[in-house]
């Protein structure tokens, strides 16, 4: 079984940490974001762009520009993150027949492997981005 991410929601959960570890006086550049959390450059801005439109950050434009968190950090969920980049986090795929499961009846292990799903998005629901950038509860 994989249970993996694409790249861009890895960069997006990479440059969220960033964010949040920066000092909030001004907005961190792609560049510094891409150069601290080893991220190539040219994926960033459209990475940038999904988190920018879900709300998660605010642009700043200009020479001295970048982002900011758009909320606090111990407001924005793991899940929130995932979901502003590659969509609805729930599979919809039955795991024996690449179908919908549902349509025609369930599947032997439907009930399995939704019961895990909803404890995995549970997990990432309540995990903060505060916690992964290290920050302590204020």
């Amino acid at each position: 079984m994989r249970l993996e991410l694409t790249r861009r929601a890895d960069y997006g959960i990479r440059a969220m940490i960033a964010i949040a570890r920066a000092s909030s006086d001004e907005p961190l550049s792609t560049p510094r974001i891409a150069d601290a959390m080893a991220i190539p450059v040219r994926f960033l801005p459209q990475v940038m762009a999904d988190l920018a439109r879900a709300g998660l950050v605010d642009s700043t434009g200009g020479r001295r520009g970048g982002y900011r968190l758009g909320r606090p950090a111990t407001t924005i969920s793991l899940l929130e993150i995932i979901e502003s980049l590659e969509g609805d986090a729930r599979r919809r795929q039955c795991v024996l027949r690449s179908a919908p499961c549902g349509r025609d009846g369930y599947c032997d292990v439907h009930a399995v492997f939704a019961s895990a799903q909803d404890a995995l998005l549970d997990r990432f629901s309540a995990a903060r981005l505060s916690e992964m950038a290290g920050q302590s509860p204020a």
